[in-house]
């Protein structure tokens, strides 16, 4: 085994995380088309329960707020009822999780909602990027409606009746999704909020409220304590334009950072160093992400964030998805398996939840073999099969 800050327990609240290698959200289009997870979820987040902490895919917080089709939601009790088995299965592995509330915003088509409806976001700007409709196929983006008032006063109680039922379904936090082109980004973004009201682009604290609004509906639903934000300063990602990101992260954090929230999770951009810039910023704990837009984040770059005190854990995205067993691999300085790229997305248990663990021994001797085919190698170990959600 081999010594890596990686590997260092670290206290979130009440909660003691093993080792600081975060799971980071990502969408896998595994869920019903109401919204609800489906069994082999619970399978999923269950073998990544080595994680420090894991933070849920991107949750709808109301059908007003879905950006895709079958993209998983928290608004009913089904839903509640389909994430509890999820939370249970995670907390009996011993693991720790956070749902992430994603409100799509301008994102969406009517043939990819449920309500069958024109998606609205903070002005009427077309997302560039086709939409997968429930038919399979991509449709052309649609104008949005531009969000009234009442519409964002939808839009946060949306959040917040959404994070109380994250707490119902057994979370043990609630992270606000503020990046990546999402509702909050589009607030927060050049090209996608063109308003000249309170919400609007004119002033800084203009720009910045809906943001500060979300965060505050949901620290009122679950408390502060168990309140996280994600944000992605400058992130190009699907059509989004920060000229200059400083001047409004600045302002955000420091609104924030006045809340006592469970953590903020920050993507670095390469055009806007956000954790060198912000961290001085912050009091509290803070997650860094350095793989958005870039190459898979490794071993090395983490342990080089929490090196340079640039965040206290580090999240990983693309190698959590096949390597479930993340920390230990890292801990036994072991390859890492590869992506099975074409069962990335859809419903099948295949390149979901079938990716083998390093076996006893080879976590020993810092060994492992290529995911094959089949699954199964000299030194891997199958993890638990696709079955019924452990409740």
């Amino acid at each position: 085994m081999t010594h890596s800050p990686l590997s260092t327990p670290y206290r979130l609240g009440d909660l003691v995380l093993p080792n600081r290698v975060v799971m980071a959200p990502m969408t896998r289009y595994r869920a019903t088309e109401d919204g609800t997870p489906l069994p082999i979820v619970a399978d999923y987040y269950a073998q990544r329960a080595t994680a420090a902490l894991i933070v849920s895919e991107g949750i709808s917080p109301s059908a007003r707020g879905q950006s895709d089709w079958r993209i998983p939601a928290l608004e009913t009790d089904a839903h509640v009822a389909g994430w509890r088995a999820v939370t249970d299965a995670v907390h009996a592995a011993g693991g720790r999780i956070y749902a992430q509330l994603m409100h799509g915003g301008r994102k969406g088509h009517p043939l990819a909602r449920v309500l069958g409806d024109v998606p609205a976001g903070p002005s009427a700007v077309p997302s560039p990027d086709p939409v997968r409709t429930r038919h399979g196929d991509k449709a052309a983006p649609i104008t949005p409606r531009a969000m009234t008032r009442a519409d964002i006063r939808q839009a946060l109680a949306d959040y917040h009746h959404a994070a109380r039922n994250a707490v119902a379904a057994g979370f043990d936090g609630v992270e606000l999704h503020g990046a990546n082109s999402y509702l909050v980004h589009q607030f927060l973004a050049d090209n996608t909020n063109l308003r000249t009201d309170e919400y609007g682009a004119r002033r800084v604290t203009d720009r910045i409220r809906f943001a500060v609004e979300a965060v505050e509906a949901i620290a009122d639903a679950v408390g502060a304590h168990r309140t996280a934000v994600r944000l992605s300063p400058g992130n190009p990602q699907f059509g989004m334009s920060e000229a200059d990101p400083a001047p409004v992260y600045r302002a955000l954090v420091d609104r924030l950072d006045r809340f006592g929230l469970s953590y903020l999770h920050l993507t670095d951009d390469d055009a806007y160093p956000a954790l060198r810039d912000l961290r001085p910023r912050w009091n509290g704990t803070l997650i860094g992400n350095v793989g958005e837009n870039r190459e898979p984040t490794t071993r090395a770059a983490g342990e080089a964030v929490l090196a340079e005190g640039l965040a206290d854990l580090v999240s990983y995205g693309r190698a959590f998805i096949s390597n479930p067993d993340l920390p230990a691999r890292f801990a036994a300085d072991a390859p890492l398996q590869e992506i099975d790229s074409a069962h990335l997305y859809g419903q099948t248990a295949t390149g979901y939840v079938d990716y083998p663990a390093l076996s006893p021994a080879a976590v020993l001797s810092g060994v492992t073999g290529r995911r094959r085919s089949r699954g199964r190698s000299a030194t891997t170990s199958r993890l638990p099969a696709p079955g019924p959600a452990r409740r």
